[in-house]
């Protein structure tokens, strides 16, 4: 891995925490992702599945971790199936866990090769009551492929009928919304990261750049700095295009006079961090840029005091709602009739800014969390509101990651990324 070794305690404590949200008698599975085809021979990129890394540090493929706090034998309570490796994998796929090292990753000290599982498992399932099965239950998932885990599952509960079942992602999305101390650590890591990019594209960008070369700057300046990739597909949107919220083609010329958005940030250890920023392409804002580049930062400042512990993510929408609205009537783009008669389902700001202005972030860019229970310390959420006039060419969002405060305003993650209009003018210009 690129990242640096990360204290394993953080992985005891996430297992304890969620070992004791299980039932009594109940034992819980974890696998790896798949290594996804792409044709013949080649394949994707691995990605670890977020809930097996969060509970156990290991970051490679055909993995399986076992939690059973209740099992007689204090040896099997956790339990990793790695894959076995040997000199000849080593040589051509690179290293992989040996047992040894997987205890110093995880701190599990029961460590066996993947081809015992079964065996294993029918021994625990005499011990065991309740099955947690994982789901993936995000308010945003459309998973349409049949994944490691679901394949697990579907075995688990055809060989063992007779075990009452139970569901992992609840746990899973309250332990996970609430950050430990190293995990706020490493987003900052790649908040650091992605702000090391976003000085290089301020020295690089000028009229005639194109949008990939932009995107080319900030990979260069992610991994040369520890990160693997973009915590997420790029946005390099310049003139109209930022008028498309999720843009990702990334290959027009940037022109004199335009501005360009850019959604970007780097991962590191697994761990996301997401920035948008607005720059203009000639090093200097337009009064009419300017006026509308402030609204949205004095609506993403505003925005950002409201996430304090209690917070209702719907409530806060409604409230960030009623201060974007105040904007748009300061800039003329709407005016107090379209208020007054506005749709409560689809108030009168909806016109200019037509997404949410906040979500979780963590191990996903999208992370965990129940949106329906109160905000909390130690929740990291974005903060992203935006303007998009398609009429005017341009189009304009905002984001920082703040983590959430026992009282007091949010930390930013971000405070150190350039956000003002005349910083970044005097940076596009020095």
């Amino acid at each position: 891995m690129k990242y640096n070794a990360i204290d394993r305690n953080l992985f005891i404590q996430n297992r304890k925490n969620f070992s004791a949200a299980m039932k009594p008698k109940s034992i819980a599975f974890f696998n790896s992702n798949d290594i996804y085809p792409v044709s013949a021979d080649s394949t994707l990129p691995f990605e670890q599945h977020r809930d097996i890394f969060y509970l156990s540090g290991v970051d490679q493929e055909e993995s399986v971790l076992v939690l059973f706090p209740d099992c007689p034998k204090p040896a099997y309570r956790e339990i990793l199936f790695l894959r076995e490796t040997n000199e000849h994998i080593a040589v051509w796929e690179g290293e992989k866990l040996t047992k040894e090292r997987a205890e110093e990753v995880s701190g599990i000290t029961t460590v066996f090769w993947l081809q015992d599982m079964q065996k294993v498992i029918f021994e625990l399932m005499s011990y065991a009551e309740v099955l947690y099965i994982n789901t993936n239950e995000h308010y945003r998932a459309n998973v349409e492929t049949e994944t490691r885990e679901d394949r697990f599952t579907k075995w688990l509960r055809q060989e063992y009928p007779a075990h009452a079942v139970a569901k992992s992602n609840p746990i899973l999305q309250r332990l996970r919304s609430v950050k430990n101390q190293v995990e706020l650590d490493l987003i900052q890591k790649a908040c650091d990261i992605t702000e090391k990019g976003f000085r290089r594209v301020l020295d690089f960008v000028k009229p005639g750049v194109w949008e990939y070369e932009i995107e080319a700057e900030y990979i260069h300046e992610f991994i040369r700095n520890r990160s693997k990739k973009f915590a997420y597909t790029p946005i390099i949107a310049s003139g109209a295009n930022a008028n498309v919220l999720h843009y990702i083609e990334n290959n027009q010329q940037c022109k004199a006079g335009d501005l360009i958005l850019m959604d970007v940030g780097a991962e590191y250890a697994n761990y996301s961090s997401d920035m948008s920023r607005t720059i203009p392409v000639s090093g200097r804002f337009t009064d009419r840029q300017k006026a509308v580049y402030n609204a949205v930062n004095r609506v993403k400042n505003e925005a950002t005091k409201l996430l304090v512990p209690g917070t209702i993510w719907a409530d806060y929408h409604v409230e960030v709602g009623k201060i974007m609205t105040s904007e748009l009537l300061g800039l003329g783009l709407l005016d107090k009739a379209a208020v007054q008669n506005e749709d409560p389902n689809w108030p009168a700001y909806k016109k200019y800014f037509m997404h949410g202005t906040s979500h979780h972030l963590g191990l996903d860019t999208h992370d965990y969390g129940l949106l329906h229970e109160p905000m909390e310390a130690n929740m990291v959420f974005t903060v992203e509101p935006g303007i998009y006039l398609p009429d005017e060419g341009f189009g304009i969002r905002l984001e920082d990651d703040v983590v959430i405060q026992a009282s007091g305003e949010p930390f930013n993650l971000m405070r150190n990324i350039p956000i003002e209009a005349e910083e970044i003018e005097s940076l596009m210009n020095q």
